[in-house]
């Protein structure tokens, strides 16, 4: 069976984090960028998204 290939456009947009959190970007952020500081910081993603991406993100992630 081939190895599974990590998705680049997931490792672009979310983190893991060292307990294995998966920290995403708030939506919204380069438009109309004035008075929109609450989407500078990263949020959770929610847990019934964590296992999928942790597999599409952690195949790339520290080798």
């Amino acid at each position: 069976m081939p190895k599974m290939k990590s998705h680049k456009g997931t490792q672009k947009r979310l983190k893991l984090t060292k307990t294995g959190k998966v920290m995403r970007m708030k939506q919204g952020g380069s438009h109309l960028r004035r008075r929109k500081r609450r989407t500078d910081n990263y949020s959770h993603l929610i847990s019934s998204e964590n296992k999928k991406m942790v597999s599409l993100v952690k195949l790339g992630v520290g080798g």
